[in-house]
């Protein structure tokens, strides 16, 4: 009885992904940022709408459950001592939340 329980236990499908999840804006103090670069760890290389490429911190509520990859958008809230050089990771988005941002003007065309 148990292994046939456990059998139909599957995962569950998500059909479309961009239902998934609301889509969060940046509050104040926070910026859009494209991951350039993974550095292994829990650091990334990440280019702010700002124009400053900080090293991003992935925090330890995402590090397990949002895989980062290169060319994801995020969130990025700046650090309070070394604002132009480091920050925290604390939003990814998915692909079809980034095309959303672009047709409302969020993020530039070509970000």
């Amino acid at each position: 009885m148990l292994i046939m329980i456990m059998r139909n236990m599957g995962k569950r499908q998500v059909k479309n992904e961009s239902a998934l999840k609301e889509i969060r804006l940046p509050e104040e103090g926070e910026l859009f940022g494209r991951v350039l670069k993974m550095m292994g760890g829990e650091n990334v290389m990440i280019k702010c709408a700002d124009n400053i490429t900080r090293r991003g911190r992935i925090r330890g509520k995402l590090k397990r459950r949002v895989w980062i990859r290169d060319n994801d958008i995020v969130i990025i809230a700046p650090w309070d001592f070394k604002e132009s050089e480091r920050g925290d990771i604390i939003w990814r988005f998915t692909l079809p939340q980034v095309e959303w941002l672009k047709t409302q003007n969020h993020i530039p065309k070509d970000f």
